[in-house]
């Protein structure tokens, strides 16, 4: 099973090993490669998959995603 996720930009770079970003992961920072992309700025919104950003998302559809995770986590906490 593979899993992508929204994740937000909150700075980007470009090192030795390419561009890249540092994404705010539920508050988690990770640093993820933007090899596949072009044009993505602080505040985008991007899909992560095994470190690579994959496309850019609507803020709106990253915003909805990212509360239907949320919801489903407190169900998970919250079942005996």
């Amino acid at each position: 099973m593979c899993l992508a996720l929204p994740v937000k930009v909150i700075d980007l770079g470009v090192g030795s090993a390419g561009a890249w970003a540092i994404v705010d992961l539920g508050g988690v920072k990770k640093e993820i490669s933007l090899a596949l992309l072009d044009d993505v700025q602080v505040g985008d919104y991007v899909i992560l998959h095994v470190g690579y950003a994959l496309s850019k998302l609507d803020p709106e559809e990253a915003e909805r995603t990212l509360a239907l995770f949320s919801e489903m986590n407190a169900t998970q906490l919250a079942a005996p």
